[in-house]
């Protein structure tokens, strides 16, 4: 199945699906339409059932190289870019990072090029982030352009490589190379340019064999483990324990762990 866009490329291929920002003469700057489109997938793949993982990719030679800063330029004086780029936050960027979380469809990001700013903040809310040797991460925010980080950067960063690697990062806005970007933890893994598309298509057929539900259930418990005491999170797990032991997907496991098979989930 593939689904027309203007400023991304979409294309189904049985249980996995590619996603890519596809405006390589700007380095696939991720304007308000190209968001909306974003979206749209997402909300596509909420109401199937036969895609079971995602890869988003880029275009050219960048993943993404931001927010488009020529659509806010074009806003006018600085109050009203100011308050163009608050509402196109709250209307379209944070909906489109909370839904790329919240997926049930896993989501590997496939990097290909440069990844920074908010492109960085798009690649690093998926489940699984992969880069190319010659791809690389950089925040620009507050040494170029004086603002602070957005699309949920500040939540992430610790979160994946800790408090001091992450200050260091956005203080200074280095380019962080993908082989040091995976040494620090910030993503899964670094592949040869060659071998990046080859890599990401072998791990979403491994995720999309699992159960559907299990990925919602993963995020959800990762989710609210960001909010709980261990002892409230030792019951949330043991509550969702509960109702899924009894699933169908898991009496497959079982039966086929006993018979020393692989699972086939309905």
């Amino acid at each position: 199945m593939t689904q027309s866009y203007r400023y991304i490329s979409y294309r189904a291929e049985g249980a996995l699906a590619i996603l890519t920002l596809d405006l390589p003469e700007k380095l696939n700057g991720l304007s308000g339409p190209m968001q909306a489109e974003v979206r749209d997938v997402l909300a596509r793949l909420q109401a199937q059932q036969q895609v079971r993982a995602l890869i988003i990719t880029g275009a050219g030679r960048a993943f993404s190289a931001g927010a488009d800063l020529a659509d806010i330029l074009a806003q006018g004086d600085g109050q009203a870019q100011a308050e163009h780029t608050y509402r196109a936050m709250l209307e379209q960027s944070n909906p489109m990072i909370r839904e790329l979380r919240a997926s049930p469809v896993p989501i590997i990001a496939a990097v290909n090029g440069i990844a920074a700013g908010a492109g960085a903040s798009l690649a690093l809310a998926a489940d699984i982030v992969v880069a190319s040797e010659s791809a690389g991460f950089l925040m620009p925010f507050i040494p170029r352009l004086g603002i602070v980080p957005d699309l949920g950067m500040t939540w992430m960063l610790p979160r994946l490589c800790g408090d001091a690697r992450a200050r260091g990062m956005l203080l200074l806005g280095d380019r962080i190379a993908a082989r040091q970007a995976a040494e620090w933890g910030l993503i899964w893994a670094c592949v040869a340019d060659a071998e990046l598309m080859d890599v990401a298509r072998s791990l979403a057929a491994r995720l999309a064999a699992m159960p559907r539900h299990a990925t919602a259930e993963l995020k959800a418990s990762l989710d609210s483990a960001t909010r709980s005491s261990l002892d409230e999170q030792l019951q949330y797990e043991a509550d969702r324990q509960r109702e899924l032991l009894a699933h169908s997907a898991f009496q497959e496991g079982l039966a086929a762990f006993l018979g020393k098979r692989a699972p086939v989930f309905p």
